[in-house]
């Protein structure tokens, strides 16, 4: 019979992946933690403790980094939802491409396609 993990154990797994998340999508777009801290308003060590797992983040901390890291708080937290399981590169693409036209989403996907193809070609 397995012992069941301390919530505090629990807890510190979850704040890790949300740092971890938060540090993967900071360094996506290309943001400083000095620039990240700046926005939220606290010191740049504390967004280190964040990134670390060591440091809980406040509802209205992570609602902030959610709009300035263009993710759903779903994302971060770790809900399941169609967008939560794909690569943050992925998801920016998508978010992007939603605000297209049918015909610009059509001609998108061609392209795509297209660049799949090009690429399994190269690798044959």
């Amino acid at each position: 019979m397995s012992v069941p993990k301390k919530v505090d154990d629990v807890d510190q797994e979850e704040r890790r992946v949300l740092g971890e998340r938060l540090r993967e999508a900071r360094r996506y777009l290309g943001l400083k933690q000095e620039e990240v801290a700046q926005y939220l308003k606290i010191q740049r060590s504390a967004l280190s403790e964040i990134e670390a797992g060591n440091r809980r983040v406040e509802a209205l901390e992570l609602n902030r980094l959610a709009k300035l890291y263009r993710q759903p708080v779903s994302f971060f937290i770790g809900e399941e939802d169609a967008e939560a399981t794909l690569p943050v590169d992925v998801a920016h693409l998508a978010r992007r491409a939603a605000d297209l036209s049918r015909q610009d989403r059509d001609e998108l996907g061609r392209f795509a396609e297209y660049l799949r193809s090009r690429s399994t070609a190269v690798e044959e």
